[in-house]
């Protein structure tokens, strides 16, 4: 039988056996590659896919399998890249897979928002990895990534993920669950100086404990703002070795990652780097596009909103989810109180000209950068963000990363992030090689400063 036809077989018979989210996620990218010497090669898009079906649907997979082929087949799971080196070495050509986007303890005592789920966290490649992390957190809390550490500029979403893991954990077993954002954890703590009318603080201290220790989840926001707390950062090291110990998921996130958290103690640094650190980056194209979409269907707007309205927005408006989302609204308030004008791409223009020029003010200087080093060793901004590693891409690349940091305010980790998701030591890297050349190269010395001067 054609593996296409019996992959699908095999689809269709796991499916009805799965939630909606899980087949999703985890199944609907998968392919059978061949069945060979008794061994099914199974390609996924992801190293984590690979590892969460290996550690959780394995027996299932096997089961499905040979009921399917009436065969006892073992699994491997081989991701794109290592079925290319299959067939190279095979001089085999096999058209290459598609990877789709995926589609007891009440909510009160959680603090959890249940309008965050899964099914409305909207997937591109940006946060493909994220959605996919958080949801393995999800179905096994506790087991998978112990701490799960979300980082990323605001209004990307993870926020958004968090409530999602807890909403999930909260409908789907009996953990307890508690969100709080780092603010709630240090008003917390502080109460414990509270005295209660008999002079004690009793009350106080068995709260909190049973608050923050007696549960299975803890979900806490914004983390970067424990800084400065010195008795509370102590606190939550005590917090978070328990629950550690004890095989309770942690969730933390923040605007930056934890190396870059110098206001936190080291021990708590190092523990966040325990399990797994995932960066979310900001939405592309498509992406910002598609939530653009989904707002409008949400809003159920009498106006028709069109595709270069829509596109005018996406490419306009910047990063950040919320600022997206809070256009529409803007365009179609404005729309009303004109009288009921039609919501064309010259009404957007008016309509926002204001909202879209403060997100661009407020962006950084990166894309100005990468557009004038682009422009002066004639190369594209995409071929300055992109993977590429030619000499005559990857100079101009350093050199602008080095101005990056020299020009404007930003970490390394974002410098890298605007840079195609570069790692923060590959931009240091960079900026050190830069500087070390310029005090031997008096012509490189002379570009930097000319670029400079266009720059600014």
């Amino acid at each position: 039988m054609n593996v296409d036809i019996l992959w699908q077989n095999f689809l269709d018979k796991i499916k009805p056996d799965l939630s909606s989210l899980a087949y999703t996620t985890w199944f609907a990218d998968t392919k059978l590659y061949k069945l060979e010497n008794d061994k099914a090669l199974i390609i996924v898009p992801m190293q984590i896919h690979k590892k969460h079906l290996e550690d959780n649907y394995l027996e299932q997979i096997k089961a499905t399998l040979n009921s399917v082929t009436s065969g006892n087949y073992e699994i491997q799971f081989l991701l794109e890249d290592e079925i290319s080196a299959i067939e190279n070495e095979n001089k085999k050509n096999e058209d290459s897979i598609e990877i789709k986007t995926p589609s007891g303890y009440s909510f009160e005592q959680s603090n959890l928002n249940s309008k965050y789920t899964f099914d409305n966290f909207i997937v591109g490649n940006s946060n493909k990895f994220a959605q996919a992390a958080a949801l393995s957190v999800a179905e096994n809390p506790g087991k998978m990534y112990n701490p799960l550490f979300l980082y990323g500029n605001s209004g990307l979403g993870k926020t958004h993920l968090m409530h999602a893991i807890g909403n999930y954990i909260v409908q789907n077993s009996n953990c307890r669950v508690l969100y709080v954002t780092s603010d709630e954890f240090i008003n917390d703590f502080i109460s414990i100086n509270k005295r209660d009318p008999n002079g004690t603080n009793f009350n106080h201290v068995e709260f909190f404990k049973n608050k923050y220790r007696n549960i299975d989840v803890l979900i806490i926001d914004d983390i970067q703002f424990l800084g400065g707390a010195t008795q509370t950062q102590q606190e939550f090291f005590h917090t978070f070795n328990t629950l550690y110990s004890d095989s309770k998921q942690i969730i933390i996130s923040s605007d930056r990652s934890p190396d870059d958290l110098k206001l936190l103690e080291d021990r708590l640094r190092t523990r966040f780097c325990w399990g797994l650190t995932v960066n979310i980056f900001p939405p592309e194209i498509n992406l910002r596009i598609e939530i653009l979409k989904r707002k409008i269907i949400a809003g159920n707007f009498e106006k028709e909103i069109s595709d270069d309205v829509i596109q005018y927005i996406a490419s306009n408006m910047g990063n950040d989810v919320r600022q997206l989302e809070g256009s529409i609204t803007r365009l179609v308030a404005y729309s009303t109180i004109m009288g009921g004008t039609e919501i064309n791409l010259e009404l957007a223009i008016e309509a926002l000209k204001d909202f879209i020029s403060k997100g661009i003010s407020e962006k950084n200087d990166i894309h100005r950068i990468q557009k004038v080093v682009s422009e002066y060793f004639q190369i594209s901004v995409e071929d300055i963000r992109s993977k590429k590693r030619s000499s005559n891409i990857a100079f101009p690349r350093q050199i602008a990363m080095y101005l990056c940091r020299k020009l404007t305010s930003e970490s390394f980790p974002k410098i890298g992030t605007e840079f195609g998701g570069k790692d923060h030591s590959t931009v240091m890297h960079s900026v050190e090689k830069i500087e070390n050349e310029i005090k031997v190269n008096p012509d490189l010395a002379n570009i930097i400063n000319k670029l400079k001067e266009d720059i600014q």
